[in-house]
């Protein structure tokens, strides 16, 4: 087994293992990483549970003994062809910029298709938490926390958006991928001229909207949030999206989020006196971080309600076209044409509500 260290954009060393682990029959890629990872563990006491929540990648927790006691490594192994539209130095790089805030779990190591990390206690959100003020709170607070941390490179940083969604845009143009799995409802995809007309719209309308550019989760969905009632604190997982973007697209694109994933219901979308709720929350957290007064007005929250509704919309088309490509290139067990199609009908739903909205 090959090892590497590679310097990582200025933040610590980084550990690479030239292992590859078999998405079919994971569990001797797995062990061969463990032998250097934990060494003092037995091979014979090794235990393996696979976690189900992710749509992308395939994810499982490695311990010995007890799963909700010892200590717990995670592997994460990469969905097929993700690296078309992944940055995984990126994300890496995002994993360790988070950990050292003290606002993600540790990274151990990258491997050739995939990266081992620190597993992080709590359960994962369901609808019911995330629309309890004692928790949805904690969110807002470690987003306003997360949207502090500055870049460490000098000038200002540009939003990742435009770029991210022309990059998904150009790759399902040009993939001639047949999908991997048929849609279960046989629904037709949306049409890219749509789209496409649509992103112009958005793009020329929400340049206008002056925003600030944070370091963003982008990807907020509930299991990507993990409570631990004990302790009182949310983490947040998952940093294959992280980058500098809009503050407003990182709120929007988590209430979007409301509306779940397997089933999309619109109707979820959380309730005007909930989004004031969480904003002043956010506010307040991202003001104290930022090392100043965290005292809020109604002006500010209403100003940043109006931005994160008009940025909310472009999340639809992000996800939708991530679907797309999905649908032609995932094996996971998931119809990502009907989640397109949702995300779609989504979108034209909220597109009527929210776009052009201004302050009174």
């Amino acid at each position: 087994m090959e090892i590497k260290r590679y310097p990582n954009n200025g933040c610590c060393e980084r550990l690479h293992l030239d292992v590859c682990v078999d998405e079919r029959t994971p569990r001797d890629g797995i062990l061969e990483l463990l032998r250097k990872l934990r060494p003092e563990w037995k091979t014979e006491d090794i235990q393996i549970k696979a976690f189900t929540e992710g749509i992308t990648n395939q994810l499982m927790g490695c311990y010995v003994g007890s799963l909700t006691q010892g200590p717990v490594l995670l592997v994460r192994v990469y969905g097929q062809m993700t690296e078309l539209f992944m940055d995984r130095g990126k994300e890496m790089e995002m994993f360790q910029v988070l950990h050292k805030h003290g606002c993600g779990p540790e990274l151990y190591c990258s491997f050739t298709n995939g990266i081992c990390y620190e597993f992080v206690r709590g359960v994962v959100l369901d609808d019911a938490l995330l629309k309890q003020p004692s928790v949805y709170r904690l969110i807002a607070r470690e987003m306003g926390k997360i949207h502090s941390i500055k870049s460490e490179k000098t000038g200002n940083c540009s939003p990742v958006l435009w770029s991210r969604l022309s990059q998904f845009l150009n790759l399902v143009q040009s993939s001639d991928a047949p999908e991997q799995q048929k849609s279960s409802a046989h629904v037709e995809a949306p049409s890219l001229k749509i789209i496409i007309k649509e992103m112009e719209e958005l793009k020329s309308h929400l340049t206008h909207i002056n925003s600030p550019v944070v370091l963003c989760h982008n990807d907020l969905l509930t299991k990507n949030v993990i409570y631990n009632q004990e302790e009182g604190t949310v983490k947040f997982i998952d940093y294959e999206y992280a980058d500098f973007n809009y503050q407003a697209y990182d709120i929007g694109n988590h209430f979007n989020e409301f509306a779940g994933t397997s089933n999309v219901d619109s109707s979820l979308y959380p309730s005007g006196e909930l989004q004031f709720d969480w904003l002043t929350a956010y506010l307040e957290s991202f003001k104290r971080f930022n090392g100043v007064d965290s005292a809020v007005t109604k002006k500010e929250v209403l100003k940043l309600y109006v931005q994160v509704c008009n940025f909310s919309l472009v999340g639809h088309l992000f996800w939708c076209l991530w679907a797309l490509l999905q649908a032609k290139h995932s094996t996971i067990d998931f119809d990502f044409q009907r989640y397109a199609v949702a995300r779609f009908n989504y979108y034209f739903e909220k597109k009527q509500e929210f776009f052009g909205m201004k302050l009174p």
